[in-house]
């Protein structure tokens, strides 16, 4: 890790995370399935409390934004217990924005967890079927714009989990975070490990480890999708990022001597399980693990899925070389509780 990086110049940005967030060392974990590697988390699901999670660092710019370009109501997509959407329809009450959700999947009988949250906010919320979604989902965003337009309002758009150029913003600021609370601990990372399911979070996180001098290769585990459509995505997000910000790009990247193209991508598809949202008993067993050792609260569609894959690498010695392993807690309490059916006691 370089001593004297040259911190990111950004771009205008809400304050709404509650930073820096911790570090957490995970000894108990260590000692008990006899780990050589010392696990580090950084705790991004301590960025508020309902304001919690990965999702709130990229709305930051993305809010931002939505304001300077006079926007009154933002318009977001996710699933049904979609952090993203959650956090999205609280930033828009706190700012006396409108907000409109597009989530994937039936309305279900009974709001819980995020969902239950959405509604609180004062969300607007529209359902539509999981099999047709991605495949409609520019003609709803178009549909919904127009509907606030004709309304005399200005929507905003904002993609999936927050990811693009713009929210990428978000994890590059993470990064440079973490590399001074590194620094200051003596801590080297041999690997940054997270939860991917827009691409965003390791997009960003790649991008910031290489402009703020982490030299760690950042892994994302895949909660859904496969290795190829995330290597894409992170390409795309890069490559929208520096064409959308070419100034502030190209002034980072000189500052840090790098080269976008020579970036690498580093995915792990193999932990997906059933699907997006759907988790094998392995995972609710390594959720229980964790709050039984460490206190530390993981749930079922991102965090759970990526720190069991996290360990599965560890165990079966993929990682050998790694003495410190650092894992980026995103967020999720909140969807813990609509799969509660599915934790055996």
């Amino acid at each position: 890790m370089s001593n004297q990086p040259h911190p990111p110049v950004y771009p205008q940005r809400n304050h709404y995370a509650l930073t820096p967030t911790p570090l957490q060392p995970l000894n108990r974990l260590k000692a008990t399935l006899g780990l050589r590697a010392r696990i580090w988390v950084k705790r991004d699901d301590l960025t508020g409390c309902h304001l919690s999670g990965n999702k709130i660092r990229k709305l930051e710019f993305l809010v931002a934004e939505a304001q300077a370009q006079g926007a009154d109501t933002l318009i977001t997509c996710g699933g049904v217990q979609s952090n993203h959407a959650r956090a999205t329809a609280l930033l828009a009450a706190q700012e006396g924005m409108g907000c409109h959700l597009i989530l994937r999947g039936d309305e279900p009988d009974q709001a819980d967890g995020n969902l239950l949250l959405d509604h609180l906010a004062g969300a607007q919320v529209s359902f539509y079927p999981s099999h047709s979604f991605e495949a409609n989902l520019t003609g709803y965003f178009e549909h919904w714009s127009n509907h606030y337009r004709q309304q005399g309002n200005k929507a905003y758009g904002i993609p999936t989990g927050g990811s693009n150029g713009t929210g990428l913003w978000g994890y590059i600021a993470c990064a440079e975070e973490l590399g001074a609370q590194l620094r200051a601990q003596g801590i080297q990372p041999s690997r940054i490990v997270c939860a991917t399911g827009s691409g965003g979070t390791q997009a960003g996180l790649t991008l910031g480890a290489a402009l703020c001098g982490l030299n760690a290769p950042v892994t994302g585990i895949a909660v859904c999708d496969d290795e190829a459509w995330f290597n894409r995505k992170v390409h795309e997000d890069w490559s929208s990022w520096q064409a959308q910000y070419a100034e502030l790009a190209l002034k980072n990247c000189s500052a840090a001597n790098l080269q976008l193209d020579q970036l690498n991508v580093h995915t792990l598809g193999q932990y997906v399980g059933p699907g997006y949202a759907r988790a094998d008993q392995d995972v609710f067993e390594t959720i229980k693990l964790l709050a039984r050792t460490e206190g530390l609260l993981l749930d079922p569609v991102y965090t759970g899925k990526a720190f069991y894959g996290m360990l599965q690498e560890l165990q079966r010695g993929a990682w050998q070389d790694v003495d410190d392993i650092l894992f980026v807690h995103t967020g999720g309490l909140f969807g813990v509780f609509p799969q509660r059916q599915e934790f055996v006691f």
